[in-house]
């Protein structure tokens, strides 16, 4: 049998480049589309000196028709996609939605109808537990109705679900979205985690530039909310849980799995931590005290959300493996790995 080759746009970020390490690891061949405008390219060295294997790297916009349509023209056999290539930081959607809607949506329109020309029939598809809006009932499950988002980010994924249910009934292609609540951590080689560019949107990379002295305090945002303590709940998850969950989905449209030409599966632990108790864990494991300080609610923030796994865990065969503790202590050996070496990747 040959090698299977899968494209993986947004394949040099955070979830992307994880995700590569474990198709490499099944066997996969993996190509990378990325427009490197919210990640870096040595990535891919990195990536290598864990797996032994360069994945093929093309420098593309998504949004950019005709040179998508180049790269289906030069990489034949291309036999699925894994869609992470996004914009996704919930306060900038905020502060510029125009930008989030042109570009979370042509560069998805853009890759389908590339799918369809050149008949690559598998997508899956990178969404976000930010579809469930603020949901009625916890844990939320893959039924819970699709509230009004929060952000202009949440909308782009929500609609985003909505064109590929669309495009499933159209056409021969078959998509899995995996709605993921709070990725975090980095992998146990501390060669590749997560490193965004400017001030960090998300707290894990926050609290360990900060614990690091990259960042004079961490911002609290909310102490008001109706939880614990006060600060928002989340269900956190291990970054290289979420990249087998790709894996596992991948394989299971090209096995011919799926019941249905559109699935969808909520990656989580099933547990939210507060945002004051992930605090009080990094602390623990990383023997840091932190300086952080309490201001007002966030902008595009939902109270609390946390995962019914139970789908994912019966019928994709998936479940997470790793605790909060785990996810804090990988992600603070990347920090400190990238302190140690001087280097910016």
């Amino acid at each position: 049998m040959s090698i299977q080759k899968i494209l993986v746009t947004g394949g040099t970020g955070y979830i992307g480049s994880h995700t590569i390490i474990e198709l490499q690891n099944k066997g996969f061949e993996v190509v990378i589309i990325d427009s490197l405008r919210n990640s870096y390219q040595q990535v891919i060295q990195q990536i290598e000196k864990i797996s032994g294997k360069k994945p093929s790297f093309y420098n593309i916009d998504l949004c950019d028709k005709a040179s998508l349509f180049n790269f289906f023209e030069k990489e034949k056999n291309i036999e699925a996609v894994i869609h992470f290539a996004a914009l996704k930081a919930v306060g900038e959607s905020v502060e510029n939605p125009l930008l989030y809607y042109n570009n979370n949506m042509l560069s998805l329109l853009n890759l389908v109808e590339g799918m369809s020309k050149y008949q690559i029939p598998y997508l899956v598809f990178s969404s976000s537990c930010t579809v469930y809006g603020q949901p009625d009932m916890l844990p939320v499950s893959e039924t819970a109705p699709l509230k009004k988002p929060e952000s202009p980010y949440g909308h782009t994924k929500q609609m985003a679900e909505q064109i590929l249910t669309d495009v499933t009934h159209a056409m021969p292609i078959n998509v899995i979205s995996l709605r993921y609540f709070n990725p975090i951590g980095a992998h146990d080689t501390a060669l590749i985690g997560e490193y965004p560019m400017g001030v960090p949107n998300n707290l894990v990379p926050m609290i360990t530039q900060t614990a690091v002295g990259i960042r004079e305090k961490l911002l609290v945002y909310g102490n008001d909310y109706n939880t614990k303590d006060g600060s928002c709940v989340r269900d956190y998850i291990h970054v290289v849980d979420i990249a087998k969950a790709h894996v596992i989905s991948i394989e299971r449209l090209l096995n011919k799995k799926h019941k249905k030409a559109y699935e969808v599966f909520n990656l989580g632990t099933g547990t939210g931590f507060t945002v004051l108790e992930t605090i009080q864990t990094f602390e623990k494991v990383s023997q840091v005290k932190l300086t952080y300080e309490i201001t007002g609610r966030r902008s595009g923030d939902v109270e609390k959300v946390y995962a019914d796994t139970k789908l994912a865990n019966e019928e994709l065969g998936w479940k997470a493996e790793r605790d909060l503790e785990n996810m804090l202590s990988t992600a603070w050996q990347w920090q400190l790995q990238l302190k140690e070496n001087n280097i910016l990747i």
